[in-house]
């Protein structure tokens, strides 16, 4: 990886780590659709005005049909997910089970994509399954009626970037790339048509909300403008650079600017048994995601 690769990678955990933040914020007072769903169209105002201001040409090239669909599996269902879990989780729990992207996403790419395994990333799935036991079941006593619930979400999550990471891959790198700006702006368009149903449903049988929520609205532009429209400007490019499961060790830098800004904003704090079970995640993700030999690979 270049230099450039590496700033990429912090400045994208940055500003992921802030999402989880700004979902905490919005989602528990407007709930977690209406977040979601304001997300992505914030999103997709956004890189409609750098594509106006940069002057880019909308040639999707024949591939804006399986963007749409990458926008609802990479966008659309983690950014809902994640939205039900902030109603659930401290700040920190959502970002480190985010962590475990890496470990569904080498799960995938084994048993649907043919994509080979060590011995070493085996241990670390299974010391993933670990961790995610230890923090569903050692974790914050003030959480545990909800935890399951959140833990499930956040997992449904990781399954769609993992999903998404590899057919970014099939679809678009391999097929003749594709400008990570378009790709981007397509897959909000995607993730925008595929929550704008349940924004509907949501608004005429939902319970009322107040709208008039400055800091809800500065958490909505921020994690729609900033961690979505730039940060996956900067996510598709990895991607096309440096491949989908080396992208997805952004996921292993987000944990510790989330819990930075959750103590540093809400005054959240964290347990000994969350400790224990992010260190056991953070381990299996570095087994996962470290280069290795081909020797005694597993393959599907």
């Amino acid at each position: 990886m270049r230099a450039i690769d590496y700033i990429r990678l912090l400045s994208l955990a940055a500003i992921w780590g802030a999402s989880f933040l700004f979902m905490r914020i919005a989602s528990p007072a407007i709930g977690p659709i209406n977040t979601a769903f304001f997300r992505v169209f914030f999103g997709l105002i956004g890189l409609a005005f750098i594509i106006v201001i940069i002057r880019k040409s909308l040639a999707f090239r024949g591939k804006l049909g399986k963007i749409l669909i990458l926008g609802a599996i990479n966008s659309g269902i983690p950014f809902l997910m994640y939205s039900i879990a902030a109603t659930l989780l401290p700040t920190g729990y959502s970002a480190i089970l985010n962590a475990t992207t890496p470990l569904t996403g080498a799960m995938i790419g084994f048993f649907i994509f043919s994509e080979s395994l060590t011995i070493k990333k085996w241990l670390g799935v299974t010391l993933g399954i670990v961790g995610i036991t230890v923090i569903t079941t050692v974790g914050d006593s003030s959480i545990v009626g909800n935890i399951y619930i959140g833990v499930a979400a956040c997992m449904i999550a990781t399954i769609g970037y993992g999903f998404a990471g590899f057919l970014t891959r099939k679809w678009i790198t391999q097929q003749g790339g594709l400008d990570s700006t378009l790709v981007a702006f397509g897959s909000q368009i995607g993730a925008t048509a595929f929550l704008s149903p349940f924004l509907l449903w949501n608004i005429s049988s939902g319970p009322s909300i107040d709208w008039l929520q400055g800091d809800v609205w500065i958490s909505l532009f921020a994690v729609g403008f900033l961690c979505t429209s730039l940060a996956y400007i900067l996510y598709f490019r990895l991607i096309a650079d440096i491949g989908p499961l080396r992208s997805l060790t952004v996921t292993f830098l987000v944990p510790p600017f989330a819990v930075l800004w959750g103590f540093l904003i809400l005054d959240e704090t964290i347990s000994s048994g969350f400790l224990l079970g992010s260190l056991i995640v953070l381990l299996s993700v570095w087994l996962i995601v470290s280069p290795d030999s081909q020797k005694n690979s597993l393959t599907s």
